[in-house]
This record gives structure tokens, C-alpha cells and sequence, in this order.
């Protein structure tokens, strides 16, 4: 919204003041919200003129006077173009103080992006879990580059961040950083976080997400099948690192614990249930929800088979695991050795007890979330959607049904 400013000049008469000369002040009106400003000129007051603002007269002072205070006019008039056209809230103490010099140092994108990284990496593995740093930390670096690649800078004022900013964002993302539907939804979604903090505090007053939409599209998440899992069991491997890489892949499998809680697992975490049966009471890292998961009985046979593992003794872990580099990388070997023709990562044993292990074999959609430790059963709905064995198997028991009456 347009505000108008109004410059006024007058004479400022001091009570009981014996000078000839009067001083001149400038006002400056915004909205209702007045400040003034010493001139620096002086004048009689019987040479100035009230309803012009000026001196009256065609003397050399009186010109030089007048000239001075349309100057002054005009330098106002300067500062709050800029402030406009800068989108900064205009105000008759904003207007003032950059006229005086005193600047307020604008915020910017990357030092609040930087402020906001630092918070988090400080809460690493306690709010926080490092592969989330990292990725606001690649965020970040896109943004950055996107900046340089669009408007020739490594930096802007928050105050510039608007709709045509996350739009351009979001097509560098797609067409200079080839990054798919998915990762760039991921990449504006931590953006969006850094735009929520300056809104938050003032920095920017509209929101630039308004009338803006971006959708993650769902994909077709892999899996093992029975027959799959039942051959990477019965495998024989000739080195013992591939034998333990399979055994941990399908401790989750049989539990759909992700990586990075399997490897912070504990073996006080293997508790009895209030059914009689060894449990895992966790937390997912993810997320920092309660996890209970009741182990299943190839699930407790590799806890017995690593028990006395000399990594599991020394540094107090449920089971020896590797970096989750080192083992989607044995994983890949694996799946060579077994026949498995599916880029085999971790990852896929949590959507293996997800689907075969759990919603083929009948349990609720909605146990299945709660084992998983999902906080929206929307995520869990994701991996039940790709079940057309599972409606085949419903749909030819209905149909046995229908047929016997």
C-alpha cells in the first residue's frame, strides 16, 4: 500500500528567545506520525511566508534559503522512493533516520538461513538428526547458487523473498539442478522454514507461499517378496561380512526398523512384553516417537546369533552393524549373489515389513502404522497402495464366498 509522505517547513519560535533570526525545521508526516529536523537555516520571520514554506523575497540569502530547503524536499522525497522501492515499510522515523545516516542493517537471506543451520546442527542427536542438517545445509547451497545463477548475487534482503522468488527457486531446482518432483517439493518445503522464521519476527510482512502450490508425487515404493526374503535366508555366503550385512537387512525386515535406529539400538531396549514376549521398546530418531515392535521369531534368532559379537560387547549395541554406506553397497552384492534383480538398499527392508511382512499377511493398516511409528497414518497408506497382491488374494476369497452360496 502507497503511503504519502508530507514535508512541511515552518519556523520554530523558543519561548522567551530574544534572536533576530528564527530557526527552520522540517516536518515530515506519515500517516499521522510526525518527526522533525533541524534545517540549519535561520531566518526573520517577517521574511518568511507560512503558507508557502519559504522565505519571501529575491535577495542572494533569500534564494540560497530556498534552494537549500527544496533540496532537502527533494532528498526526502529520494529516501522514501527508496524505501519503496525496496519494499521497506515506510514511516516518518525510517525516513528520518536513513536521511541522518542512521541505517538499520537489512536482514538477509543467508545470514538467517546460516543462524537457523547452526541451531540445528547444535541440537544434532537430541532434536535433531544429522541427515536433517545436512539436508538444510543443502539447501542452503542451492539457494546460494540459485541466487548467483538469477539475479548475480550471493545474497538479498529478506525483504525481497516473494512469490517470483520460490517459483524461480523451484524451476533452477528442476531444470539447471535436474532435481526430480520430489526432491525439489523437498528442497522449497526447507526453504519454506527460513521464510516462516522471517515472517515470524517482522522481517517480511506477506507471505510469498500465497497462491503457490507445489505436490509430491506419490511413488511406487520397492520391496522383497516372500520368495525373495525366503532366499536371501537360506544363502550361503563364503565371507562373514556379507553374512552379517544379510542378517541385519532382515532384522529389519522383521522389525521395519531404519537404519539409523537398528544401529543405535541397544540391548537394554529388548524388554518383555505385557504379553510374555521379548519386545523392542525405542524411539525412532526420526522423529522421536515411542516405537514397541514384538520381535518375530527370525528377528530374535539374529539378537541370539550376534549376542557375543565382540562390537556388540565393547560399545554396548544390540547388533554389529556397519556404516549404511558399506552396507547398501554389500547389499548390492547380495542381491547379485540371490538373483534379486532390485537396486537393493537399506531402505527396503523397512518397506519389506511394511507390505510382505505385515499388510500381505493381514495385519491392519493401522497396526502396521503404529509399528512403524508413523505420526500421520497418510505416510503408512503410502505402501498399502501398492498391494495388488494383497487385493487379488481379498478379491478371490469374496469371490470363493459368493461362489459357495
Amino acid at each position: 500500500m502507497t503511503k504519502n509522505v508530507a514535508i512541511l517547513f515552518y519556523l520554530k519560535k523558543r519561548a522567551n528567545a530574544k534572536e533576530q533570526k528564527v530557526p527552520v525545521y522540517m516536518r515530515i508526516t506519515v500517516d499521522g506520525q510526525r518527526v522533525e529536523i533541524a534545517t540549519g537555516e535561520r531566518i526573520e520571520p517577517k521574511l518568511w511566508d507560512p503558507s508557502e514554506g519559504r522565505a519571501r523575497g529575491r535577495t542572494p540569502e533569500i534564494e540560497e534559503i530556498n534552494s537549500t530547503l527544496s533540496k532537502l524536499e527533494m532528498k526526502i522525497n529520494d529516501t522514501a522512493r527508496y524505501l519503496r522501492d525496496y519494499d521497506e515499510e515506510i514511516t516518518a522515523e525510517k525516513i528520518k533516520n536513513r536521511y541522518l545516516g542512521k541505517v538499520e542493517k537489512p536482514m538477509m537471506l543467508v545470514e538467517v538461513f546460516e543462524e537457523h543451520n547452526r541451531k540445528v546442527m547444535a541440537l544434532v542427536n537430541r532434536e535433531f538428526a544429522l541427515a536433517t542438517a545436512t539436508r538444510y545445509e543443502t539447501t542452503l547451497k542451492h539457494t546460494i547458487d540459485f541466487m548467483q545463477w538469477k539475479y548475480k548475487k550471493k545474497d538479498i534482503r529478506v525483504k525481497q523473498i516473494d512469490h517470483h522468488f520460490i517459483t524461480e527457486f523451484e524451476f533452477y531446482l528442476r531444470s539447471v539442478r535436474k532435481c526430480n518432483n520430489n526432491s525439489a517439493f523437498k528442497y522449497i518445503k526447507n526453504f519454506g522454514k527460513i521464510v516462516r522464521i522471517c515472517l515470524a519476527n517482522g522481517w517480511i510482512t506477506i507471505n510469498p507461499f500465497l497462491n503457490y502450490k507445489i505436490r509430491i508425487k506419490k511413488v511406487d515404493r520397492p520391496f522383497l517378496s516372500k520368495e525373495e526374503l525366503d532366499v536371501m535366508a537360506s544363502k550361503k555366503f563364503v565371507g562373514t561380512r556379507l553374512d552379517q550385512v544379510r542378517d541385519i537387512f532382515l532384522f529389519s525386515c522383521y522389525t521395519g526398523l531404519a537404519y539409523v535406529d537398528v544401529q543405535k539400538l541397544k540391548r537394554s531396549e529388548i524388554v518383555r512384553g505385557f504379553d510374555g514376549e521379548q519386545w523392542i521398546f525405542t524411539s525412532r530418531q526420526k522423529t522421536d516417537t515411542p516405537s514397541r515392535i514384538p520381535l518375530l521369531p527370525y528377528a530374535l534368532s539374529v539378537i541370539e546369533k550376534y549376542r557375543d559379537h565382540p562390537q556388540c560387547e565393547n560399545e554396548d549395541r544390540l547388533l554389529p552393524i556397519l556404516s549404511n554406506q558399506k552396507m547398501n553397497a554389500y547389499l548390492k552384492e547380495i542381491a547379485d549373489l540371490c538373483g534379486i534383480e532390485k537396486d537393493l538398499t537399506f531402505h527396503i527392508a523397512r518397506h519389506t515389513f511394511a507390505t510382505t511382512v505385515t499388510l500381505l499377511n493381514g495385519v491392519p493398516i493401522e497396526s502396521v502404522s503404529k509399528l512403524l511409528g508413523h505420526t500421520n497414518i497418510k505416510t503408512t497408506q503410502h505402501y498399502a497402495r501398492i498391494l495388488d497382491l494383497k487385493v487379488g488374494e481379498d478379491m478371490g476369497t469374496l469371490r470363493k464366498k459368493l461362489q459357495s452360496r
